[in-house]
């Protein structure tokens, strides 16, 4: 498979949550009220925005984090993680007090798939926060699409500060007051779990209905094992299959890689349907193996970049 030239690197803004992560693999699921014996674990940094980073600086990309940390002993291990990685962290909100967020995730080495239990006890980022992040030299704003209503206000405020600044949303639950965050952004990523809690019956339908609720330009709905569609303002809709990896061992993060790979396409100047292909490309690969250090060399090397 021939692969594109590498695209420059861009200074790319990701906005949302980092937690710490704590991963227990199991063989499989336990029933309810079992005791079973972990065969692995593992902690380090997780969270939506922090995990399209990771990815997108591995794809050579200069990446900054814009969100809340407390002050906790967790707090240095999350900061730790995203300056390891690469990730500024210049622009984070810090609250006295408060804890890290952190998920519990479950890893079945029998069928891959993952459980999480989130806790939280800090509060979410907000507009007088996001207001003090420097625009200036960014070439990418990404938006995690919690707190629906300060994030509104966050994309009126890149508008109004950098309309030259392209932005994409990922809306991955149905929060309250969600459907706010449809106007504004360049590029609107729904979730599965987002379109099927709104009564989608057919990716295409649901997507096509979507022009008339947002001023995006693109469209994306990841659709898990069954591939992906993506569709264009003025175009119709795009469909690449999923990439299945030799063995599933590993869904947590896949539409976080998903999702960095989508902007890492866009900034490459990409059609819809290539980088469409490659981002489930990458996202499967990820699948096939265990966290995301080294995913993009690997597929890379494996001739999937």
């Amino acid at each position: 498979m021939s692969s594109p030239a590498p695209p420059a690197p861009r200074r790319v803004l990701g906005v949302g949550i980092a937690t710490l992560d704590i991963v227990n693999e199991v063989a499989a699921y336990p029933e309810e009220d079992e005791e079973v014996r972990a065969l692995a674990q593992h902690r380090g940094l997780g969270g939506n925005v922090a995990n399209s980073l990771d990815v997108l600086r591995q794809l050579g990309h200069r990446c900054a984090w814009c969100g809340t940390l407390a002050d906790d002993p967790d707090s240095r291990e999350v900061v730790a993680g995203l300056r390891d990685r690469g990730i500024d962290t210049a622009c984070a909100c810090r609250h006295p007090g408060a804890r890290t967020p952190t998920s519990y995730v479950t890893l079945s080495r029998q069928t891959g798939s993952r459980t999480i239990v989130h806790h939280r006890d800090l509060r979410e980022l907000e507009a007088a926060d996001f207001r003090r992040a420097r625009l200036e030299g960014l070439d990418w704003v990404h938006f995690e699409g919690r707190n629906p209503a300060e994030t509104a206000a966050m994309l009126r405020d890149c508008a109004a500060r950098r309309p030259d600044l392209p932005v994409s949303v990922e809306i991955e639950k149905p929060r309250p007051g969600v459907h706010a965050l449809l106007a504004g952004p360049r590029v609107v990523i729904l979730s599965r779990v987002f379109a099927l809690a709104a009564g989608c019956q057919d990716p295409r339908a649901f997507l096509a209905d979507q022009w008339g609720r947002t001023s995006a330009e693109l469209l994306f709905l990841p659709w898990g094992a069954e591939g992906a569609y993506a569709q264009s303002r003025d175009g119709g809709p795009v469909f690449a299959p999923a990439h299945a990896p030799e063995a599933l061992r590993d869904t947590l993060g896949a539409g976080d890689v998903f999702n960095a790979a989508v902007i890492d396409g866009l900034l490459a100047g990409l059609t819809l349907s290539a980088l469409l292909a490659r981002a489930n490309r990458l996202a499967g690969h990820k699948c096939g193996q265990l966290g995301l250090q080294g995913v993009a060399a690997s597929a890379r090397a494996a001739g999937l970049l």
